[in-house]
Order: C-alpha cells, then structure tokens, then sequence
C-alpha cells in the first residue's frame, strides 16, 4: 500500500511537470522526479502519525534538496543525521554551474546545515523530532536563470505562480488533512503567507506563523540563527 504522503508527492510531480515556465527561468529541475527514490524514503520513514507543527520551507535549494530529495537537505545532515539515503538519477538537462551529483555532491548547503544541525542539537535522534514535526517544502521546483543565478517562484510571472500556487497549494492541503496539525509555521515569511492563503477557505482551526530563514543571505541568521530561531519560537508560544 502506497504511503499518503508519496501519494501526494507523486501527484504534484506531475502537476508542475505541466506548467510552462518562460524566460529568465532557463532551467527546471524536480527533485520529486530525478531523486525519488530518497525523497519518498524520507516521507515513509518520517511522514507517520498526527504531528503537530509542520514546518513549509519555500523550494529546494541547489545543494540540498535539489541533490538529495529531502527539504533543507544538506547531504552530510540527510545521510548521517536522518538516515536518508537513495539513488539521484541523471538529470539531462542542468547548467554546468549546478549539476545534480547527488549524495556524491562535495558543497554543503549551509540552510541545510543550520536547520538540520539545530534540530540535531535538540533531538539527538530524528525520530523523537518527528513525533511532533515534520518538514516539507512549499514548491518541489528549483529554478535557474541562464547564468545559473537561483531564482525563487514569488519572482516568476504572475501566470506561472497561478498555476504553481495552485497546485502547491492542493499538496499543502493534502499533506494537512494526512498529518493533522495544529500548526504550520513557515521557514521564511514567504512560507507563512503562502500557508495562510493555503487554508484561507478552510474551515478547520490552525495557527500560522514564521521563524527566521537560516540562509546565509540574513544577516540577523549569520549572527546566530539557532539562537534567533529559539526566540521566534518563544514569541509564537510554540514549545520545542
């Protein structure tokens, strides 16, 4: 019997796989389809049982999840930590910049790193995280312009994020009716505002909120961000 989670995940594989992206996204990868094999691993394995927070981070980064299948997947963290790993097929077409090496890729990726490594320092085992939380990202797509800058699905046209919201937002939905939480609480503001509009016509009680992006690119993350993230956890009331 097919997991309800994978179900989901297979089913939003092909929803983006119809959307037509134009310029300046010259590049599409979908980890979903070429790293599945450890992308539904991690949803068998982790992806059990009521949870209580479910943390929606916004796409796959080019040195996490694009190369391991796993939300903020830093592939020392997925493989060591997690316990995740799996075969990454060959992608056909990537920028030379940012190929798909999979678990053999040698960059790190430092959102990866300090999520998972903040986790780890408060659950020594991932399956006592996982009892309450679980993790997943809103868009499943990376996105590349032809000099192979990442670029994020809020800076798409307005009619390539109709048809992405849309059917992002059905995962989302999904996902909540499988895992039943209390709340979901984006990585980043972006995941906050999506979540919101997600469930705006849901009549089901459920809290939203946001904590602090653990990417390089924050300079109030590069002070310290396992310790801003305590804070904003603090501040939404949500017990760790």
């Amino acid at each position: 019997m097919t997991h309800p989670l994978v179900e989901i995940s297979r089913a939003l594989r092909k929803d983006v796989d119809r959307i037509v992206f134009r310029d300046p996204v010259a590049y599409v990868y979908n980890p979903l389809a070429y790293a599945q094999q450890p992308h539904e691993r991690y949803l068998e394995r982790y992806g059990n049982g009521k949870k209580e927070v479910i943390f929606l981070g916004m796409n796959p980064g080019p040195f996490g999840m694009a190369q391991t299948g796993v939300p903020f997947g830093d592939i020392a963290k997925v493989r060591d930590y997690l316990g995740i790993e799996g075969q990454v097929d060959a992608v056909e077409n990537t920028h030379p910049k940012r190929p798909i090496e999979g678990f053999a890729c040698a960059r790190s990726e430092v959102s990866g790193t300090r999520f998972w490594g903040w986790v780890e320092g408060r659950f020594p085992k991932a399956e006592e995280f996982f009892q309450r939380f679980f993790v997943v990202n809103y868009c499943p797509l990376v996105f590349m312009e032809e000099s192979g800058r990442n670029l994020t699905p809020d800076k798409l046209t307005k009619e390539e994020r109709t048809a992405l919201y849309e059917v992002c937002d059905k995962a989302l939905r999904r996902t909540a009716e499988v895992l039943e939480p209390s709340w979901v609480i984006g990585i980043g503001a972006f995941g906050e505002g999506r979540a919101r509009e997600a469930f705006a016509r849901v009549k089901k009680p459920m809290q939203f909120g946001a904590v602090l992006h653990p990417s390089p690119a924050s300079p109030r993350a590069n002070r310290g961000w396992a310790r801003e993230v305590e804070v904003d956890f603090e501040k939404l009331g949500v017990r760790l």
